[in-house]
């Protein structure tokens, strides 16, 4: 007998919440089912179907997005091999990153014409999409050289994407030589030059990832992106170009970060506020090419293989959510300069997903799914109202120079640091499930400190967005860590049965080793000679007393009582105190690791305890 599926009655959000209700049992559903993302915007955890939605699709249906390899070496025939390997390897096209720019990293091409003629050597303009990411105002003379480079090609055939972003350069710099009036008007002089060379492909950039990398929201990065895109419509216009054939130079690029449903809305969102800001504009529909890449911010120095699994979850969410183009960082980018091998598995990881998933063939798989609409639109109303304050500050430029930009980053981006602290937002293999001792990837040339802004000069002036990665805090603690001598060390003290322990201790060594601070156990003690021997033996300064609140309740005071007189300089219980804290401090016990505890602030202070130099904030 066939199956007639239309025989099953649909299954309404009438009948999930009677599911959902039997398994709250009485807890509120806001509080058990509704989450909210760092934008403050609710989630609901059974949203309904949108069974009238139409796709928002970027990419025409079927078509994969270009995978975009990344060329930073700041040699050029270096850069040339990575180049045709990347090419030959899969890759659609490439972003040529010069040392100018701010997504450089202390490496980066150099900024001499002969040397971007022996990096492209080889490379048959009419077949690869090449960006450029140029910085501290470089940008017109690096697209003019590159447009004289191809002056001989058929400019139809040619897909140069200069990046002019030169709002993007003065949020990063600090400072701009000319006026912002003036600025536009060079950007609208230099993009005449190109058009009338006849090249078509888009000219000007709005970049969200140098606000994403200094903490954006996702929201924060759509409504910086969309402003700057304005303000480049503006200057296109007052060019004398149409608001259609401004809209038609204007890519965007945008952060593909590892909350899959967050960047899978991303273009999406961005897709809808464009069709709203050019009705406002008084323009038709007109498509938008949207670039993104994989966070910066997310990667990890310690256990950086994780850093593969970020970037495919990233590369999906970005697929699917219709980036008509990805660069997926590599797995090494911030322990150095990477290798052939971290290369190409940057590379392979979107032609998987491309030619063996085959995640493109359906044009916006998301539309229609509940989550994702929410998600979307939701986004998209959050952005365009604090587009709207932009623009009542004046527009992406004022709110920079007059710092309320900035300022509204620091708020998100202490907000961020409070969860990576208290791990409510988990680092895997940093704050969560450390690997001390793990093996390091090669890379071809260690990371470099990327030149810090000079002291603000010019004639327009704000403070300059700096890029943090989420992992710096715990890494900085780690790295002080392996450098001293001999290795710190906590001493578990384990009470009682294994029963009682085992989850305690295995909390307490995660903690600690996210520090740096290797974690020596053994057997449950009952016997305080054989605790204060163990202790000794150990070498450790530092003890932790891990067992059940039962145990804790029997034994704790007389188990610090032991440490500190076998040499323990520090005693710390894995637990919460309650109404015993004033009895275990007389006993000795000093600090408390607990779940939701301030992991960061506990371990900075074990570092001072033990003498550690965790070093400053760069």
């Amino acid at each position: 007998m066939d199956l007639d599926l239309d025989s099953f009655p649909p299954a309404t959000r009438a009948d999930w919440l009677k599911l959902v209700d039997g398994v709250l049992k009485g807890a509120p559903y806001d509080k058990r089912m509704v989450t909210r993302t760092s934008d403050g915007i609710a989630l609901d955890a059974l949203p309904e179907r949108r069974r009238e939605a139409s796709p928002i699709a970027g990419r025409p249906a079927g078509a994969p997005w270009k995978i975009v390899a990344r060329i930073d070496h700041d040699d050029p025939a270096s850069a040339n091999a990575q180049l045709l390997e990347d090419l030959d390897g899969g890759a659609d096209g490439a972003t040529l990153v010069f040392a100018s720019a701010p997504s450089a990293g202390g490496f980066g091409l150099p900024v001499r014409h002969e040397e971007l003629v022996a990096t492209l050597k080889g490379v048959l303009p009419e077949l690869v999409t090449l960006r450029v990411e140029a910085g501290r105002f470089q940008g017109r003379d690096i697209a003019l050289a590159l447009a004289r480079l191809y002056e001989a090609h058929d400019p139809a055939t040619l897909d140069l994407r200069f990046g002019l972003d030169p709002i993007g350069d003065f949020a990063a710099s600090g400072a701009a030589p000319i006026e912002w009036e003036a600025l536009a008007a060079r950007l609208g002089q230099t993009v005449g030059a190109l058009r009338a060379r006849d090249l078509r492909a888009p000219m000007v950039r709005a970049d969200g990832r140098l606000h994403h990398a200094a903490g954006a929201t996702d929201t924060q990065e759509l409504a910086a992106v969309l402003a700057t895109a304005l303000a480049y419509l503006r200057a296109l216009e007052a060019a004398g170009l149409s608001i259609e054939e401004a809209a038609a130079t204007v890519e965007v690029t945008l952060t593909a970060d590892v909350d899959q449903f967050g960047t899978q809305a991303k273009p999406r969102a961005f897709r809808q506020l464009w069709t709203a800001l050019l009705e406002a504009c008084g323009a038709g529909s007109l498509p938008v090419a949207i670039h993104m890449e994989t966070a910066w911010r997310a990667l990890t120095r310690h256990d950086p293989y994780v850093n593969l699994l970020r970037g495919t979850l990233a590369a999906f969410a970005a697929g699917v959510g219709g980036a008509d183009s990805l660069t997926v960082l590599p797995f090494t980018q911030a322990l150095g300069l990477p290798d052939a091998d971290a290369r190409r598995l940057a590379r392979n990881t979107q032609a998987i997903l491309i030619e063996e998933s085959n995640v493109h063939r359906v044009a916006d798989p998301s539309a229609g799914a509940g989550a994702i609409e929410e998600r979307t639109e939701t986004l998209a109303a959050a952005a365009w109202e604090l587009f709207r304050q932009i623009e009542r500050e004046g527009g992406m430029v004022e709110s920079l120079a007059s710092g309320a930009w900035q300022a509204r980053l620091a708020t998100a981006r202490a907000a961020r640091a409070k969860e990576i602290a208290t791990r409510r937002l988990p680092v895997t293999g940093t704050s969560e499930f450390p690997l001390l001792g793990e093996s390091v990837p090669a890379v071809l040339a260690p990371a470099r400190r990327a030149p810090a802004p000079a002291p603000s000069e010019g004639a327009l002036l704000c403070e300059p967005l700096r890029g943090h990665r989420l992992a710096e805090p715990f890494e900085r603690l780690r790295e002080a860590a392996a450098g001293a001598s001999p290795a710190p060390s906590v001493f578990l003290a384990n009470l009682g049965t294994p029963a009682d322990f085992t989850a305690r201790n295995g909390f307490a060594r995660a903690a600690f080793e996210a520090g740096g601070i290797r974690a020596i156990s053994g057997d449950g003690f009952t016997d305080p000679a054989a605790l204060a021997h163990a202790f000794r033996a150990s070498g450790a300064r530092l003890a932790c007393l891990c067992a059940s609140d039962e145990m804790y309740a029997a034994s704790a005071e007389d188990a610090a009582h032991v440490l500190k007189e076998a040499g323990a300089p520090v005693v710390c219980l894995a637990g919460r105190p309650g109404e015993r804290e004033a009895a275990w401090r007389a006993a000795g016990i000093e600090l408390y690791l607990s779940a939701g505890g301030d992991l960061l602030a506990l371990l900075e202070d074990v570092h001072r305890r033990l003498g550690l130099n965790a070093g400053a904030e760069p």
